[in-house]
């Protein structure tokens, strides 16, 4: 039984007591009529009251019961106003927020973030996925527009932002700083002062491109970025930018730079001991003089065993081995050579295959254009086999020095998932605002993919950031408008083992708004 309320024809609204069974309503009692809205409700206490004490003076029968049911899960479901399939955007909302981007206050970027973790597409796309899964109406041009404005204004809080929440993550200090650049080309061969080719990391040499630097914490947290013309020797891009990155942000120097080798000349090096930086960096030791590349190969061939090479100016040139570094050195160089006796079987040079890269370096070229594998030169490259330098200008043991430089892969890994998980490249807009801000956009994202990493492993869930974006993408929340006063009702399911094993990631309730 409950308490229906009927308007009449003359405008007043009757109140009266039904109950349904076996699919007919009966009405009970008749309550009353009344012309104001607080007749009505004192009409409806009344009946509440009395069907509180006709149903503790009788008992209802089973069919009546059912019917009831029935009738009240119809109800709620004819008054369902939308079913989201919203766990992806509930969950990200929450990280975006922890991070502190919600300082920025657009819910465009909000949205266009979110977008990238969950679906990443093109800006077109990206309209339709929100309206379909969340139901947010975001017009295509409002987008662009708002590229333009986060290019002009909100880059800079963007990392700084970033910065704070890695800062606090390691206790108020950066610590360790890596540095890497990777390059991000176009579907086109149109160029201009951003836009030029140039040595692709993707192997896309007919396609323009942009140079993108990033300096990343330990864990691979991102700290802040730049983009270069496509053409840019990258040797050049790291001293710039971690000069601008202490300037910007007021850190000074109490933090440990790390590179790779590749980026690492000798003025580069220089630049960065007269500037006061703290560094470990890869070693070319094949490039070093003739003395200290005595001093290499005369050392003993041991895992875990780490000789040191003290230079005048402060540095430190760490050498290591590894049997295991050598075994596959060695497997390397037989395999080039291998390919070099297919490729210069006939013992002739063409035209296309005069250069000096890869495993060309074993051929000896006469004056007459006839080449053959020089054995002498294998063997002296075999005596390079499993050995590796770092040098270094802090006061870290060996073993600290190698470990710290080992943890560049965690800027490999950022451009991993910035180029696979969220589609980074390849890009598909053409002016220099709206590429820095959809790389702006691409930054943000994979903060978030990273905080939303970090809290996966403190609550110790045991599920992937993909895995996890998986399973949330098929929660989803109902919400039903209330008749009675216009209001709506929102609930979030977790219906599955694996909706739960991830609850805890969400920080939600039962909402009446």
């Amino acid at each position: 039984m409950y308490v229906r309320t009927k308007k009449n024809h003359s405008g007043s609204i009757s109140v009266v007591v039904v109950s349904k069974s076996s699919g007919k309503y009966k009405e009970v009692k008749r309550f009353g009529v009344a012309d104001s809205r607080e007749g009505v409700e004192l009409l409806c206490d009344t009946a509440q009251k009395w069907i509180k004490t006709y149903a503790g003076q009788q008992e209802l029968d089973f069919d009546d019961n059912k019917g009831r049911e029935l009738e009240e899960t119809e109800r709620v479901i004819n008054n369902m106003d939308a079913v989201l399939i919203n766990g992806t955007q509930l969950l990200l909302d929450r990280i975006y927020d922890d991070v502190g981007f919600n300082r920025i206050p657009d819910k465009i970027l909000r949205h266009l973030v979110i977008a990238r973790v969950s679906y990443p597409a093109s800006k077109l796309a990206t309209t339709e996925y929100l309206k379909s899964y969340y139901d947010e109406d975001i017009d295509l041009n409002n987008i662009y527009r708002y590229m333009d404005k986060l290019y002009n204004t909100q880059q800079e809080l963007v990392q700084q932002i970033s910065v704070e929440h890695t800062c606090k993550i390691w206790g108020g200090k950066i610590g360790l700083m890596f540095y890497d650049v990777t390059t991000l080309y176009f579907e086109t061969a149109k160029t201009d002062d951003l836009r030029e080719p140039g040595f692709s990391k993707d192997g896309k040499t007919a396609e323009s491109q942009v140079v993108l630097g990033l300096l990343v914490s330990e864990g691979g947290y991102p700290l802040s970025y730049s983009l270069f013309n496509g053409s840019q020797y990258e040797d050049y891009t790291m001293i710039p930018m971690i000069d601008d990155f202490k300037e910007r942000f007021s850190l000074g120097k109490d933090f440990i730079v790390v590179a790779d080798s590749g980026l690492m000349n000798r003025t580069n090096v220089d630049l960065l001991r007269k500037a006061g930086y703290k560094y470990v960096i890869g070693a070319r030791i094949k490039s070093e003089g003739s003395d200290v590349k005595k001093w290499i190969l005369g050392q003993n061939k041991e895992d875990n065993h780490y000789p040191e090479y003290k230079r005048s100016n402060s540095e430190r040139l760490i050498l290591s081995y590894s049997q295991a570094r050598a075994k596959k050195d060695a497997y390397n160089r037989e395999r080039g050579i291998v390919r070099l006796r297919k490729a210069y079987k006939s013992g002739k040079l063409t035209k296309q295959q005069v250069n000096r890269r890869g495993y060309n370096k074993f051929l000896e070229i006469s004056k007459d254009v006839e080449v053959a594998i020089s054995q002498q030169k294998i063997a002296e490259d075999s005596k390079w086999d499993g050995l590796k330098g770092y040098i270094t200008n802090t006061n870290l043991n060996a073993e600290k020095v190698i470990a710290e430089y080992n943890g560049l892969w965690v800027v490999e890994r950022a451009f991993r998932v910035s180029k696979g998980s969220l589609e980074m490249r390849p890009m598909f807009h053409f002016t220099e605002h709206r590429i820095e801000a959809h790389v702006c956009i691409c930054f943000v994202a994979y903060k978030v993919y990273k905080e939303l990493e970090r809290i996966i492993k403190e609550k110790n869930i045991g599920m992937s950031v993909t895995k996890t974006l998986e399973t949330a993408k098929i929660i989803t929340t109902i919400r039903v408008k209330m008749p009675e006063n216009g209001k709506f009702y929102t609930k979030t399911l977790f219906l599955t083992d694996k909706h739960r094993a991830i609850q805890q990631l969400f920080d939600i309730t039962d909402e009446v708004k």
